[in-house]
């Protein structure tokens, strides 16, 4: 995804407050020390440093950043090989967004062609492993 991209459907409402939260996948911009005061106050702090936080989202493949205004009230990232496995991780809402939408709106599956199934998600093209990537 390009930082410049933001998410096709753009701002969305959230339901309790009718706030605006705009979902994109730029890291520009982003006061990671107060990303780092905010999961620990919501007890989502693993112990990474602000430096580390920034180079666990800079690194990954895909991102998603829920934001208000300025601040940044929800993200999550994918790690993916390329080929057959991807990872979501980090995936966290301030505590003050939850349920409300933040989180289910940076979902990366259906955007990077995955279909649900009856217990988890995947995404099979072609068949298996016979792909560009495997070759």
């Amino acid at each position: 995804m390009s930082p410049e991209r933001a998410r096709e459907d753009g701002p969305f409402r959230c339901d309790a407050t009718a706030m605006e939260i705009r979902i994109d996948d730029s890291l520009d911009d982003i006061d990671w020390a107060q990303v780092k005061a905010d999961l620990a106050a919501d007890d989502f702090d693993n112990g990474r440093s602000p430096e580390a936080l920034c180079r666990s989202f800079h690194q990954s493949q895909h991102v998603a950043i829920a934001r208000q205004g300025d601040r940044v009230v929800g993200m999550a990232r994918l790690l993916s090989d390329g080929v057959c496995n991807a990872y979501l991780l980090d995936v966290w809402a301030a505590s003050s967004y939850r349920r409300q939408g933040v989180a289910s709106s940076m979902r990366f599956y259906e955007s990077l062609g995955f279909r649900p199934q009856p217990e988890f998600w995947s995404s099979v093209v072609g068949t298996w492993l016979d792909n560009d990537a495997n070759r």
